[in-house]
């Protein structure tokens, strides 16, 4: 299902006139997608670590990105909603405003001069990006019910609005991303552990510093600093995955 929605993007983005598509297999172990069933005009990457996780591949030469199959941020109640690291991670800000990974890809692919121009996920997942930034489109492919339940919008009906919102989105919107440039600046990234033991190894790490025993934070520029916090996520899964003492 995950492939088909994808291909549904891949199909809207050809028809709006794209002559180069490159997908990033992005969520969990990266390598959710069925390589033989994605759509032939597709580059695929797949597989991790990647050092931009997320937005793997990326750079100015791209004129867009499509969130295909996106969750809310930890703390919502939206189908598997949490913030990159399921529960080790219990919430996130960027310069000071709660960012999830929608958030934190977008802002990032700003100041690549690429803008994020249309999500799909569930109705939280939509809330979330609109409440960023109102200006891209979503579709709701789901309604969420619970962290672990939804009622689906039919199958062919949810592909059908995928492939629309993106013939729409980037016909509308190519002469306006050919002018974008990339926004730098300077942000600061601070994220709030369930493990107390991981903020402080993190503070090992040239920059950064923390507010409390369990909340970590650094500046730099995106996308360096989203870079540094894929190196975060790699220290804290070597130490979450020991087995308990107790």
């Amino acid at each position: 299902m995950m492939t088909e929605d994808v291909n549904a993007a891949v199909r809207g983005a050809l028809t709006a006139g794209a002559t180069s598509v490159t997908v990033n297999d992005a969520h969990g172990p990266m390598r959710n997608l069925l390589p033989d069933s994605l759509h032939p005009a597709a580059r695929l990457i797949r597989g991790k670590p990647k050092n931009m996780t997320m937005l793997e591949g990326l750079d100015a030469t791209y004129d867009a990105v499509l969130c295909i199959g996106f969750h809310s941020r930890a703390g919502t109640l939206g189908v598997l909603s949490h913030s990159l690291m399921g529960h080790e991670i219990e919430d996130m800000w960027l310069d000071d405003r709660p960012v999830g990974e929608i958030g934190l890809a977008h802002a990032t692919a700003a100041a690549l001069g690429v803008p994020v121009v249309m999500l799909s996920g569930d109705d939280t997942a939509c809330a979330e990006m609109t409440a960023w930034d109102p200006t891209v489109p979503c579709v709701a492919v789901k309604k969420a019910g619970n962290r672990f339940s939804a009622v689906l919008s039919p199958v062919g009906e949810a592909r059908q609005a995928i492939e629309k919102a993106v013939v729409d989105r980037l016909t509308a919107t190519t002469a306006a991303t050919a002018a974008r440039v990339p926004s730098p600046g300077t942000s600061t990234l601070t994220v709030r552990w369930q493990s107390a033991s991981v903020a402080s190894t993190l503070l090992g790490i040239p920059g950064v510093t923390s507010s409390d025993s369990s909340t970590v934070q650094a500046g730099g520029n995106l996308p360096d600093l989203y870079r540094l916090f894929g190196v975060w996520m790699r220290v804290a899964t070597a130490l979450t995955n020991q087995a308990p003492y107790c």
